[in-house]
Formats: C-alpha cells, sequence, structure tokens
C-alpha cells in the first residue's frame, strides 16, 4: 500500500516531525504516540474528505430520483385528471347541486396546475442533473445545480407526492358523486333523503372508504419524513462524537507536551 502521510499533511498543514520517517513499517517500534495520534487524524481527515465526496453524490443521485419520480408522477395523474373531466357525462335531466360542480372544477383545476408546475420544475432541472451525474470524474460533482436548486426540487417533489396525491384522492371522491349521484334518482331535489336512491348509497359509500385512507396517508407522510430526520441527525451526532474525541486525544498529548 503507498504512503501517503507526507503528501496529507502539506495538504493539511500538519506540522510533520523531520526525524519521523515517511512512510513506517508496521509494527515499527519507535512510532511514539504523537506520530500515532498524527497519522490517526490524517486517517479520520481523509476519510472524512472521501465522506463529503460520497454524500455530495449521494445528494445528486438522490435530487436525480426525485426529479425522475416527480416529472413521472406529474404526468401520470395530471393526465388521469384531464381525462377524468373530460370524459365525464353530465345528466341533462338531472338538477346537480351546485357546490359540487363548483368543487369538482376547482378541484380539477388546481390538481392540474400543482402536477404541471412539479413537471416544469423536474423538466427544467433534470437535465442539468443527468449531464453531470453521467460524467465519471469525482471532482464533476461541483457542476451540478442540486445544491442550488434544492429548495425546488424538493417543492416538486412535495407538491408531486403530497400536495398532488392529496388532491387526487379528493379528485376521486367528486368524481364518484358526479358518477352515480343520478344513478336511480327519484327526484332532483338536494340533499336527497338518506337512502332514498342507489347512486346516493355509492358515492357515499366511496367517501367514507377515501376518508381513512387520506388519513393514512397524511400519518404515513408525516412518520416517514420523521424518521429520515432523525435517522440524519443521528449519523451527523456520530461524526460529532468522533472529531471530538479525536479532539480530546489532541489536546491531551499536547498539555502533556507542555508539562515535560
Amino acid at each position: 500500500m503507498t504512503c501517503l502521510a507526507p503528501t496529507m499533511s502539506a495538504e493539511l498543514n500538519v506540522p510533520v516531525d523531520p526525524s519521523t520517517p515517511a512512510c513506517p513499517e508496521p509494527g515499527h517500534k519507535g512510532m511514539d504516540y504523537r506520530d500515532w495520534v498524527r497519522r490517526s487524524y490524517l486517517e479520520l481527515v481523509t476519510s472524512n474528505h472521501h465522506s463529503v465526496q460520497a454524500l455530495s453524490w449521494r445528494k445528486l443521485y438522490l435530487s436525480r430520483a426525485k426529479l425522475k419520480a416527480s416529472s413521472r408522477t406529474s404526468a401520470l395523474l395530471s393526465g388521469f385528471a384531464m381525462v377524468a373531466m373530460v370524459e365525464v357525462q353530465l345528466e341533462t335531466q338531472y338538477q346537480y347541486p351546485r357546490p359540487l360542480l363548483i368543487a369538482f372544477s376547482a378541484c380539477t383545476t388546481v390538481l392540474v396546475a400543482v402536477h404541471l408546475f412539479a413537471l416544469l420544475i423536474s423538466t427544467c432541472i433534470l437535465p442539468n442533473v443527468e449531464a453531470v451525474s453521467n460524467i465519471h470524474n469525482l471532482n464533476s460533482i461541483s457542476e451540478s445545480p442540486h445544491e442550488r436548486m434544492h429548495p425546488y426540487i424538493e417543492l416538486a417533489w412535495g407538491f408531486s407526492t403530497v400536495l398532488g396525491i392529496l388532491l387526487f384522492l379528493a379528485e376521486v371522491v367528486l368524481l364518484c358523486w358526479i358518477k352515480f349521484l343520478p344513478v336511480d334518482a327519484r327526484a332532483p331535489a338536494w340533499p336527497p333523503a338518506p337512502g332514498s336512491h342507489t347512486g346516493w348509497q355509492a358515492a357515499l359509500v366511496s367517501t367514507i372508504i377515501m376518508v381513512p385512507v387520506g388519513l393514512i396517508f397524511v400519518v404515513f407522510t408525516i412518520h416517514f419524513y420523521r424518521s429520515l430526520v432523525r435517522h440524519k441527525t443521528e449519523r451527523h451526532n456520530r461524526e460529532i462524537e468522533e472529531l471530538h474525541k479525536l479532539k480530546v486525544q489532541l489536546d491531551g498529548h499536547e498539555r502533556s507536551l507542555q508539562v515535560v
């Protein structure tokens, strides 16, 4: 294995004793505590340097995956919403409640607008991220715009996976009411009497099923993000503890040298 201690010492401005051999052999008897602490420091800094680069590339790949998932999800759900609005057939003989039609129109418009905005962000940023991720060079990570565009990437991810899916669930409920409400309707009056016709019962059942599904979706989203934040916090705490232990060792060795 090639010894890189002198090179790393020059790069990190760590003082090296000229009398210390540049590359001591394993099991060398002349290595004192100071040399051991210095070597541990260099190894830790080197590993931290590589871990920082690995973390940057991990962020790049994560951003690329989020943009791809956002673009696919947004294109799919916005297409379904447009097809649902175009293909829905309103019964001209049935008098729909005005709040239901207004809610369906507003939900469909907001749903399509949110997903198209997420699709726009993904389409604009993803080619630049893909161009850097396909270069097999560790130093090219600085050319990627994923760090500067991180808020926009998270915004597209949130619009596509959180807000967009909630709006899509509401769209399904409203579509069920519009589709099934005229079935077996005896009178155009609103609100109908409970259990008066089959269409009202079918729409009510779809609403009852979708409410707990939406609650489960919200609870899972909150739990997932809390677990992710907890994992990142624990990992950073471990790295800080390792650096603190090394600092304590270096401070103790300096005090011992001053006493001597």
